[in-house]
């Protein structure tokens, strides 16, 4: 039975060495056998061996799982991006609808009281009210909302929105 306790690669057709321990009859009573030879004498190998060729690809499959780990990073960030604006977007409009709403039922009054109350609710909906004018028996809201989307880039999502009395 041979055991393979070291081997070395200089480089493709540099010498290589090997030492074995040969059991009792390969090299003599538990004597040891050297074997030399150029790089190519190894292609087969036994396992546990490296050709020389193959010490410049170590950590290569590191390098690439990095890669693809650092591109689904990118790609979360920008869906949490696209998702936040989206959100910020929708979150304008619900206050924007409910700001003219709750002007409309104040529009009898006048425009400072109209707009005094679709404010409050326009603020309990988490933007602020940009404008605000009534026409008529129509309110007419425009509330924005400031999103960051990702760190140190802040957006602003704005809507308008229009209620009043039905017509027919």
């Amino acid at each position: 039975m041979t055991v393979v306790l070291g081997a070395t690669a200089m480089g493709l057709g540099e010498v290589v060495s090997m030492t074995a321990v040969a059991g009792a009859g390969a090299a003599g009573r538990g004597g040891v056998a050297a074997v030399s030879g150029t790089a190519d004498d190894w292609a087969g190998a036994p396992a546990g061996t490296r050709r020389a060729g193959w010490r410049d690809d170590r950590g290569g499959a590191t390098i690439c799982l990095l890669a693809v780990g650092l591109l689904f990073v990118v790609a979360g960030l920008f869906g949490a991006g696209v998702g936040a604006a989206r959100v910020a977007r929708q979150q304008a409009r619900v206050a924007a609808d409910f700001g003219a709403l709750a002007g409309t039922a104040r529009a009898l009054a006048d425009e400072p009281a109209a707009c005094a109350r679709a404010a409050e609710l326009v603020a309990a909906n988490g933007a602020q009210l940009v404008w605000c004018r009534l026409d008529g028996l129509d309110v007419l809201v425009t509330a924005e909302v400031i999103v960051d989307p990702l760190p140190g880039m802040a957006r602003t999502a704005r809507a308008t929105s229009r209620a009043g009395p039905l017509r027919g």
